[in-house]
């Protein structure tokens, strides 16, 4: 939906998931062996690979100043099953927060959570305001204010939208 460049870091693996969902056509990435391969699933694991989707969603439609687009378990109670180590370079001493198991999608979220609210980026991703969209993107605009993912598509049908309303 978006002609973005992916999230910096982990927050490609968030932007990713959550754009496994088209909105507009309902077609879900997650329904194909090869979508869920993408990130590292099973077929059994699909529930609770949609409810960290859509919980991770709402929490990027609040980045963005937008309610939640339906009821959802909260994110953080999903983050709270997923331990995270403190792991640290022998070489230079640095430290970062890993998941205690590489495997699970959850872990790994959990893990790019982290990372990018040390880094202070996690409110930088967010979700289209467009109710029919919802794509998950990456705002670099300076003030941090970006609305859509795509200026071009969701920007100027909203534009549209508010000018036909006017008339």
């Amino acid at each position: 939906m978006t002609e973005r460049s992916p999230a910096p870091g982990g927050l490609a693996l968030v932007e990713a998931l959550v754009n496994t969902l088209d909105i507009e056509s309902g077609a879900d990435s997650l329904d194909t062996a090869e979508g869920r391969a993408g990130f590292g699933i099973t077929r059994d694991e699909i529930d609770d690979a949609r409810a960290l989707r859509e919980s991770l969603r709402v929490a990027l439609l609040a980045h963005a100043g937008h309610p939640p687009h339906r009821a959802v378990t909260p994110l953080g109670d999903l983050l709270a099953g997923a331990p995270l180590l403190v792991a640290v370079d022998q070489r230079d001493g640095s430290a970062t927060l890993a998941p205690a198991d590489e495997t699970p999608l959850l872990s790994r979220v959990a893990a790019a959570v982290a990372e990018a609210l040390v880094a202070g980026t996690w409110t930088r991703l967010k979700a289209c305001e467009a109710a029919d969209c919802l794509w998950a993107y990456y705002d670099r605009s300076p003030a941090g204010r970006g609305r859509w993912c795509s200026m071009q598509v969701c920007g100027a049908r909203a534009k549209m939208r508010r000018y036909r309303a006017k008339g």
